[in-house]
């Protein structure tokens, strides 16, 4: 299977994006898609090695596109589809990590998979990202989960917690940072 852009529609993102909205032509999604399959093929080998798996993660996430875009207030295009992508693969990794310890595989042979030397595996980082998550400030964690892990935009993070928008931002902004923060440190001490 080959993944390749080539842009057919002189339409900017954002045009493609607000006909669609209009329209609910799937057509203009894969047009767009099309732009960044690359990146995002690209982006899902980088997670998940795998050559048929990410080819099926790219699929599964261009399927996904018309009803999450039909819920969601996208901008930008390209970061928006980055960040689906990313929790799209962190999912599938979480999934393939928890049947592998329901087999007893994975507690079996960890020792031997993950020596010492070797990244620590995701699992540790999903633990670490959950406790950073748990440290945040009330307000930050609500809208970080809201915002990186339910997907919702800026608007919607603002009419659910009855934040003004630019609290909102702030919260986001100053949460992630935090999380980097915390997230550093933990890797510091591991």
């Amino acid at each position: 299977m080959k993944f390749f852009s080539s842009h057919t529609d002189q339409r900017t993102d954002a045009e493609l994006l607000e006909a669609f909205q209009e329209s609910h032509d799937s057509q203009l999604i894969g047009q767009l898609f099309n732009r960044y399959v690359h990146l995002v093929y690209g982006l899902c080998l980088k997670y998940l090695k795998n050559r048929e798996e990410a080819q099926d993660s790219v699929m599964e996430i261009f399927e996904s596109l018309p009803s999450k875009l039909s819920t969601h207030q996208v901008k930008h295009f390209k970061s928006w589809l980055y960040m689906v992508s990313k929790n799209h693969c962190l999912m599938q990794l979480r999934k393939s990590s928890h049947q592998e310890k329901m087999n007893g595989a994975f507690m079996e042979n960890e020792v031997m998979m993950h020596p010492i030397e070797e990244e620590q595996p995701i699992d540790d980082d999903l633990g670490a990202l959950e406790k950073c998550l748990q440290q945040l400030r009330a307000e930050q964690q609500q809208c970080v989960r809201l915002f990186y892990l339910k997907e919702h935009s800026y608007e919607e993070v603002s009419k659910m917690t009855s934040f003004a928008l630019k609290k909102v931002k702030s919260y986001i902004q100053n949460g992630k940072r935090n999380l980097k923060i915390c997230l550093e440190k933990s890797h510091v001490s591991q």
